[in-house]
């Protein structure tokens, strides 16, 4: 490693909030919420993170008010007096050692499978009934089923806010509600919520809007999104800076302070003639801040360390360092790196590399 990690671990100001560094923990669904009420391990997990170093948590999925909004019955959900009362201790501790979190909020729409769920005969939510292009698994969503998800969006970000929480991060990427609205090739709709790339924005900026409604100004609000969907990796939302500009533009004027630009590996290009990624481009064409995501950290990307294959590229950290250092983005998000070893930030910054923790699948099965 030559480059200084300064840059890293200098601080960062999103909306009015005063982040320690450049660290993110990444949104990870972990599944250890029995009946979606967190409990005091998911509580004593974010603390060690905060603990370790990361400037700003993210939370794992956490689901919005509404009965198919998620897809297992231990995934934690934001709504309901038990379910708030443990994030409310999460956030205490996350608190206590100095950290700042978000929660990420989340609707799963057809990415749901009803046979895991204790409702399996409730049809699950989507813009046209569509979980993946050409299959259909339910009716399309009524514009007032529209409006009580917006609805419920906003409680969360309102309810986020009053138990403490320094922001929220909406999920709007991976295939899930929102970008099944984003994605013409699940949104087939012919109102205001469907055909063209600013109505099928429009779900997700009247989120944003109700959103900053329900909590102020200085309340940040970050979306993730992404190009690539788990029904199909090679989708994309803008195949040129144009469309992207289209497709950015009415969020950021909908109140977003910050985009989480989700992509596989941070490294590579996300349009022919440039090096920028997908947070760069994000960045230049909306001057919001701007997180990066994808391997960081890994020994590879996210499929192939799952799959234990070979890795099909990676990059040292003096690649991170100098595209931060540039300002291509300005928040960095680590995943699996985080998950696997909660010291990863404070190991990194006191030059103690050699104990920094290899990604193990195995970890995906424990709350350590």
């Amino acid at each position: 490693m030559s480059n200084d990690l300064g840059v890293l671990f200098s601080p960062y100001t999103l909306n009015k909030l005063q982040l320690a560094n450049r660290i993110v923990m990444a949104p990870m669904t972990r599944e250890f919420s029995p009946d979606g009420i967190p409990g005091d391990d998911v509580a004593a997990y974010y603390r060690r993170r905060a603990e370790g170093g990361t400037g700003l948590i993210i939370t794992e999925g956490t689901t919005i008010n509404d009965p198919v909004a998620s897809m297992g019955e231990n995934i934690p959900v934001f709504h309901g007096e038990q379910a708030l009362a443990g994030w409310q201790h999460v956030v205490n501790e996350v608190h206590a050692a100095g950290g700042k979190i978000f929660p990420q909020l989340w609707h799963t729409g057809t990415a749901r499978n009803p046979a895991k769920m204790k409702n399996s005969d409730v049809p699950s939510a989507s813009p046209s009934g569509l979980q993946a292009p050409g299959k259909k698994v339910s009716e399309p969503l009524t514009v007032k089923e529209i409006e009580h998800l917006i609805a419920s969006f906003a409680a969360a970000a309102a309810d986020a806010q009053r138990l403490g929480f320094d922001g929220i991060e909406i999920h709007g990427a991976h295939g899930y509600l929102i970008d099944q609205f984003f994605w013409e090739g699940l949104n087939q709709r012919t109102d205001a919520f469907g055909g063209s790339m600013e109505n099928r924005g429009r779900f997700a900026v009247e989120i944003i809007k109700a959103s900053r409604a329900a909590t102020g100004p200085d309340f940040p609000i970050v979306l993730r999104y992404s190009q690539w969907k788990q029904q199909d990796f090679e989708a994309r939302l803008a195949e040129t800076p144009e469309l992207l500009e289209q497709f950015l533009a009415p969020l950021v004027e909908a109140g977003v302070d910050a985009f989480h630009c989700s992509t596989r590996r941070y490294w590579e290009p996300e349009f022919a003639g440039s090096d920028l990624n997908l947070a760069g481009w994000t960045k230049k064409l909306t001057g919001k801040t701007a997180i990066t995501v994808g391997s960081v950290g890994l020994d590879a990307d996210f499929i192939g360390a799952i799959a234990m294959q070979e890795s099909s590229g990676t990059r040292a950290i003096d690649d991170l360092l100098e595209r931060l250092d540039k300002g291509e983005f300005d928040l960095v998000a680590i995943g699996r790196a985080l998950l696997q070893d909660a010291q990863w930030p404070r190991k990194l910054r006191e030059g103690r590399l050699d104990e920094v923790e290899s990604f193990d699948a195995k970890s995906l099965a424990s709350l350590a």
